[in-house]
């Protein structure tokens, strides 16, 4: 009784803050400074994601993870409407799709056991031994002894292809330059004024979208570590190097991930394999190569969880898989590059 009353305490407070952010973007936003501190992003985006979602005032609020089918499945989700997003709606005859996927149940390393199992005891908003079970937002609700999805309903309880109960933490690397012309001049967006950005996306195998680069922390495992590992295996192909082919990446990559970067977001994503009691959370990182020395010396090579690897020009166009459009953009505001071509486009998405 105790932790349900905490967390309704919590959304109650999340609400007055996305109530207020309302309020502040209704004034204008001349006065309204980019994103500065990224921890107040991530906790504004999610506040005003999740609780716009409680009242549908913002229709593709945690959509992705209400879409079906589900993601490697013919699993059709219990469809939620907007308004009936927020757990603190009311919602008697809610009755979710039970689903996870036989490769979670068969045990792989990364996966936990189901909650039914008598020698599982997962120690939920703690660090579990080398597993880490709190959420980058805070504390989450359990009920019934499963974990609940701070952003919301479903449609599916389970876990589908998420291996963790409650948050699984990935790491995304966004690997930018600035676009140049021939003679190595940075190029100028006609409209905007502003120099164009480029970053490092992947086309994903599971879906075909087009993503940034990234992957699950392993236990124990430092951010930063993730970040490299997952840049060099998706994008430049280093599973498949040789040794000293390997060696060669790792001096380079070394190079670039040393120099100074920007963490984007860190927090809840909206990704199409959420359930109500699993749901990804991420460190979106940018590291940006300045005079683009190091990234010429390195060939872009898909490998890994990647279909095929391009530098992609960065702008309000791009369609990109879960929530990375959203990074992208944050990367372009506080690089101060190229976004849209309408300055009042970019006024109102704030």
């Amino acid at each position: 009784m105790a932790r349900r009353l905490l967390g309704k305490a919590l959304a109650a407070v999340s609400l007055s803050l996305a109530l207020a952010s309302v309020t502040i973007r209704s004034s204008g936003c001349r006065g309204i400074p980019a994103f500065r501190n990224s921890f107040s992003s991530s906790w504004f985006h999610l506040n005003t994601n999740v609780m716009s979602g409680s009242n549908g005032s913002k229709e593709n609020s945690h959509n992705k993870a209400r879409t079906s089918p589900y993601p490697g499945s013919k699993v059709e989700r219990s469809q939620v409407p907007n308004e009936k997003v927020g757990w603190l709606v009311e919602w008697q005859d809610y009755n979710p799709v039970e689903y996870t996927a036989v490769s979670v149940l068969a045990g792989p390393r990364w996966a936990d056991p189901q909650i039914s199992e008598s020698n599982f005891s997962p120690k939920f908003n703690e660090k579990d031994g080398h597993v880490e079970r709190k959420s980058k937002n805070g504390l989450y609700e359990i009920e019934n002894g499963r974990p609940r999805n701070p952003a919301g309903r479903t449609g599916l309880v389970g876990r589908g292809l998420l291996g963790r109960w409650g948050p699984n933490h990935a790491a995304d690397p966004i690997i930018t330059r600035w676009k140049r012309d021939s003679s190595g001049n940075k190029i100028m967006h006609p409209v905007s004024g502003k120099h164009i950005l480029q970053f490092v996306a992947i086309k994903r195998k599971d879906c075909g979208e087009w993503a940034i680069p990234g992957g699950m922390v392993d236990p124990g495992e430092k951010i930063s570590a993730t970040l490299k590992r997952e840049f060099g295996e998706e994008a430049l192909n280093s599973l498949e190097k040789t040794s000293a082919e390997k060696r060669e990446i790792e001096e380079k990559l070394h190079k670039l991930f040393s120099q100074d970067h920007l963490v984007i977001y860190k927090g809840y994503v909206d990704d199409p394999r959420n359930t109500d009691n699993a749901w990804m959370e991420t460190e979106a990182v940018n590291y940006h190569d300045e005079t683009g020395e190091i990234m010429d010396n390195l060939t872009l090579e898909a490998g890994d969880d990647a279909g095929k690897v391009k530098w992609v020009d960065i702008n309000d166009k791009l369609k990109l898989y879960a929530s990375h459009s959203q990074f992208i953009k944050l990367v372009a505001e506080k690089r101060d590059a190229h976004w849209s071509e309408d300055s009042e486009a970019d006024c109102r998405a704030l």
